[in-house]
């Protein structure tokens, strides 16, 4: 690699309004500094704008970019775009959410299925395995969320007693998920706990929460911080580490060693774990001060 001229990386990320993305570009910045990179990141202005990212994949295309990091924000709906990439030659690794145009040199991600069965079982014996829940789902059409939202659902099988009263949509945003908790919280749907697909959507249904004047038991997923704060403060009883930063890092580092001549596996899958009050302390803290994993304990 010249000291003249960077690797540049073009990081595609699906908006600016969920944490978890901005996280998502720090992670890529960090990984692309540490090896003498350097990234340019192309963010759709409208939220999850399918056309918006087609056409910013276009604009990085005819900057000739060296290799892209791209989360997709539809699974189907920019596959003529990624294959444009492919045809370009332009090298690209998936992460957070696969997408099924193929073309991929590596996927990045989390098993969105078994964290969400790990995370709704956890709720489950929390409540004793008695009572009614409410579901937050995120975008309708999103990979993850339609895995997480399957997890929910394997895992309450198992617990006869536990019913779902409720499933809203929340897209994955905590101005949305507020306006349809606070439709839910006016309706005559009766609920003990809450388990919402992602942390910004559980902050959301917060939100709903406080403006009625109610509480309920919530759980979520990404282990931001403001949800570690949330469960410091015993307004959130649990989330799960999916975390953004981290398979952006790993993204990152991956096209960086492949366009360094290295052979990369297919999948790079992360751990997760449940976080809640007895072992939040190592979550407590900015993303800017969380560390990215190393490249030798997560591909082996």
């Amino acid at each position: 690699m010249s000291n003249a001229t960077p690797l540049t990386i073009a990081v595609f990320t699906k908006n600016r309004t969920n944490p978890a993305y901005a996280a998502a570009r720090l992670g890529a910045d960090r990984s692309a500094q540490r090896l003498g990179a350097r990234t340019v990141h192309y963010v759709p202005l409208k939220p999850d704008d399918v056309d918006e990212q087609i056409a910013l994949i276009d604009a990085a295309l005819a900057q000739r970019p060296d290799a892209m990091v791209l989360v997709p924000v539809h699974p189907t709906a920019i596959n003529e775009a990624i294959r444009k990439v492919n045809a370009a030659g332009v090298p690209i690794i998936g992460f957070i959410n696969p997408f099924s145009a193929g073309g991929a040199l590596s996927y990045v991600g989390s098993d969105d299925h078994p964290l969400a069965f790990n995370i709704a079982t956890y709720l489950c014996e929390h409540l004793k395995a008695r009572g009614d829940i409410a579901i937050v789902e995120g975008p309708r059409e999103s990979v993850t969320s339609l895995e997480r939202v399957r997890g929910f659902r394997d895992a309450l099988r198992n617990f006869p007693q536990v019913r779902v009263t409720a499933s809203i949509c929340g897209d994955y945003q905590r101005d949305v998920t507020l306006r349809a908790g606070a439709a839910l919280l006016e309706s005559a749907v009766r609920f003990d706990a809450i388990l919402a697909a992602n942390d910004v959507m559980a902050l959301g249904m917060l939100d709903a929460l406080d403006a009625a004047g109610r509480t309920s038991i919530i759980v979520g997923v990404n282990a931001i911080p403001d949800a570690i704060t949330a469960i410091k403060g015993g307004r959130l009883l649990a989330t799960v580490d999916f975390d953004a930063m981290k398979m952006a890092c790993v993204a990152t580092e991956a096209a960086i060693r492949h366009l360094r001549g290295e052979t990369l596996p297919a999948e790079i899958i992360l751990p997760v774990q449940i976080v809640d009050r007895s072992n939040y302390a190592q979550w407590d803290k900015p993303f800017a001060e969380r560390a990215c994993p190393r490249w030798e304990d997560v591909v082996r």
